[in-house]
């Protein structure tokens, strides 16, 4: 009896493994693309200084299009290596700090004061900002900032700039995580990814009737190339926890959440040219997924999972790595 059940979870697990790679040859069959000329359209992406936004800017420029790189620090070595690399008429560095409403409303002044020809196509929200910790290590102002930042900074751009992709019928594209759907020590960055979701949800349906295509990228653990999530110390993590969380949870058990975290950044992939490439395939293919999901075989499996057991067992197994 035990053996019978044993094979049977084996078969479900082969079957999901097969499905998940059967997915993507399905894909590749059945997508029809149609050659986007990008002479004379215009994209504008957020958070260029460095990491997927850096490395598209680069690709679209290659391509032809005209990019909009707004960047936190224009005299930065990501912002620079733009400017000095493409025509002045082709690459526009504008700074942005994606929570300021004052600077969003000068971006989008510069942007409707240097638009091309056929104007802008797309938006692609990649700004963010990422830490972790359990809930109650982190302070309200964190919680603010990675809001205002992640969610409301991604909410703000596309409020801003509707009206323009809109009248092109062009493309909107978000970057979400995985960590939108499963959440481990990292709940903070989690809701904001998961916000972005919804907000996309309702903006889908709402720009369909206008053409316009919005597509969301899930990236799994892509930290070695983006560098999103530095190495952390379990005294720094210590120090920054409020005190009434020291009564509860001690050091031991800090640098042990620490190291697992530290392990988990380093497993993460170094092909960022894998998100760029499924950015690219949302600005361009006439038939744009709603959702890329840009993981490993193992994060892929996870998440099937996560949506079809039951949560009280997911948490039974996801409880255990933090114990």
């Amino acid at each position: 009896m035990i053996l019978s059940s044993y094979c049977w979870e084996v078969e479900i697990i082969a079957c999901v493994v097969c499905l998940l790679l059967l997915i993507p040859i399905y894909h590749r069959l059945t997508s029809r693309h149609v050659v986007l000329d990008p002479e004379g359209r215009a994209v504008l992406i957020t958070g260029c200084d460095s990491g997927f936004g850096n490395m598209l800017a680069h690709r679209l420029l290659k391509m032809g299009f005209t990019v909009f790189a707004t960047c936190l620090y224009p005299e930065g070595e990501g912002a620079q290596s733009l400017i000095n690399g493409y025509p002045s008429d082709r690459v526009k560095v504008v700074r942005l700090d994606v929570s300021s409403d004052k600077e969003m409303d000068h971006v989008k002044q510069y942007v409707l004061n240097n638009l091309p020809e056929k104007g802008l196509w797309g938006i692609v929200n990649n700004a963010g900002i990422s830490t972790w910790g359990l809930s109650e290590w982190m302070s309200i102002d964190q919680y603010k900032k990675l809001v205002d930042v992640n969610l409301l900074g991604t909410i703000r751009t596309t409020l801003a700039f509707t009206p323009l992709v809109r009248k092109s019928q062009g493309r909107m594209v978000f970057l979400s995580s995985t960590s939108a759907i499963m959440s481990l020590g990292n709940g903070i960055y989690s809701l904001t990814k998961a916000g972005i979701e919804k907000f996309c949800d309702s903006l889908r349906l709402e720009m369909k009737r206008f053409g316009v295509k919005v597509s969301i990228i899930q990236p799994g653990n892509y930290a070695r190339a983006t560098n999103i999530q530095p190495q952390r110390t379990a005294e720094e993590v210590w120090n920054s926890i409020p005190a009434h969380a020291k009564d509860v949870y001690d050091l031991e058990f800090v640098k042990k959440m620490t190291d697992f975290i530290n392990r988990e950044v380093l497993k993460g992939s170094d092909k960022g040219y894998e998100i760029i490439d499924a950015i690219v395939d949302a600005l361009t293919s006439d038939k744009p997924k709603i959702r890329y999901l840009e993981a490993s075989l193992k994060e892929r499996i996870s998440v099937f999972l996560y949506f079809y057991l039951p949560t009280s067992l997911v948490d039974a197994i996801l409880a255990k790595s933090i114990k």
